[in-house]
């Protein structure tokens, strides 16, 4: 448990090396050491190569030894967008929409998110902690080292600030580190009835400053869609949050081209997430910018609707990200296979693009890709055995976990049950 741990006899090193997001072609470039081998000092990657190379290092008896086997061995996952602090579930939702119900019409006769922040309103603090460590433990098995954990089913000073209190809660007990976001503006409160001006009155003057004052939060998020928030109201509370010192993510383009991305590159935003309807100058912006394309191809796979233009994005030269936007309504998964297995088959994006969408540039979309992402001397030592020789498995062995360890900071913090022998 000391952090000091030596991976060896890995039949592929994936170490997509960099501090930053890649994009376009880069995307594909993912640095294989074949025969690889990693040293963690004190949790910290302190040296890669091949497994010969780091072996014939000075003889380390504090350190546990694994032996990969000869099989893939990658950087943590990074789950770059989620919902994992609710109360209640939406299965009845889930039905209406297998009836031809769609996700704006529930929300507009008070389903949908506002279900979901009346039960996290009546759920007791000690209930929606326990909730979210069970669910950092299932994204954990699923590979993930690194979750953003987004408030939003409070949409009232009080349960805002207590779901991002459970979310420091979370990180401080849990292995997996939570970045929190403030997402406030999910939708319009229910004691704000068609006022969409005077709630976000409401947040920047009374929920804002509480969340700052506090240290709660690093990025501020906001719903930018037709029927939720304008354009022109999330720019009046993402520059509210840039002047509060906070960074900035954006929902953007989701059910339509509202020019959310476009506003996401204007205010340099660190991500635009959803974007199914992103239009030709918001891909071209976000290829000019450093803004990453976050993709939820879980959300549009459980809504029915047309998926993000992952390959049109990559060619024009976007960073694109893939994440799991893991919440009771419209993606209730954790699953990283199933995430993989959609960007391949259906926004045909490469297993390479894959790889670096779940790591390095999932990490650029939280703030961390100077610290997470890669297999690097000086990043965490955040890595994950695949049961599989090579990291084509992971789209390829369609939603299927073949994830056998996880590594955070030099520790094995999660180990898959092998299986009796007959």
């Amino acid at each position: 448990m000391n952090g000091n741990l030596i991976i060896h006899n890995a039949g592929e090193l994936v170490t997509v090396g960099g501090k930053s997001a890649r994009r376009g072609r880069d995307m594909s470039r993912l640095g294989i050491i074949s025969g690889g081998a990693v040293k963690i000092t004190d949790g910290i990657i302190s040296a890669v190569g091949t497994t010969a190379e780091i072996m014939s290092l000075p003889p380390a008896p504090e350190y546990s030894v694994i032996d990969a086997g000869g099989h893939s061995v990658l950087p943590g996952f990074v789950d770059s967008h989620t919902h994992f602090v609710f109360g209640g579930y939406r299965a009845e939702e889930f039905s209406w929409r297998l009836s031809g119900m769609r996700y704006m019409d529930i929300l507009a006769k008070g389903g949908g998110i506002l279900d979901t922040v009346r039960a996290t309103r009546e759920t007791p603090v000690d209930a929606l902690l326990d909730l979210a460590l069970t669910r950092l433990d299932s994204m954990m098995a699923f590979g993930v080292t690194t979750v953003e954990g987004k408030s939003g089913y409070g949409l009232d000073l009080e349960t805002e600030l207590r779901v991002l209190e459970v979310m420091a809660e979370a990180d401080r007990r849990h292995p997996v580190d939570v970045v929190p976001t403030f997402l406030g503006a999910h939708t319009v409160a229910p004691e704000y009835p068609e006022q969409a001006d005077a709630y976000i009155d409401f947040i920047i003057a009374r929920v804002l400053p509480e969340v700052t004052r506090r240290k709660l939060a690093v990025f501020c998020d906001i719903f930018c869609e037709q029927g939720v928030f304008s354009v022109a109201q999330s720019r009046r509370l993402l520059t509210a949050a840039t002047a509060a010192g906070l960074g900035l993510k954006l929902h953007a383009d989701e059910m339509a081209s509202l020019g959310g991305a476009e506003l996401a590159v204007e205010l340099g935003a660190v991500s635009a997430d959803h974007l199914l309807s992103a239009s030709g100058a918001g891909i071209a912006g976000l290829a000019a910018s450093d803004t990453v394309a976050t993709l939820l191809p879980a959300t549009a796979f459980v809504l029915g609707e047309p998926f993000a233009r992952a390959r049109e994005m990559i060619d024009a030269g976007c960073a694109v990200a893939l994440a799991t936007d893991m919440n009771p309504g419209s993606s209730f998964t954790e699953s990283i296979p199933l995430v993989a297995a959609l960007a391949a088959v259906k926004m045909q994006m490469t297993p390479e693009e894959i790889v670096t969408a779940l790591t390095l540039n999932g990490a650029a979309a939280v703030g961390l890709a100077h610290r997470v992402g890669s297999i690097a001397v000086g990043k965490q030592g955040d890595l994950l055995v695949l049961d599989a020789p090579s990291y084509r498995f992971i789209p390829y062995h369609t939603g299927v976990n073949i994830v056998k360890t996880v590594i955070k900071n030099g520790t094995v913090v999660h180990q898959r049950k092998e299986r009796a022998a007959p």
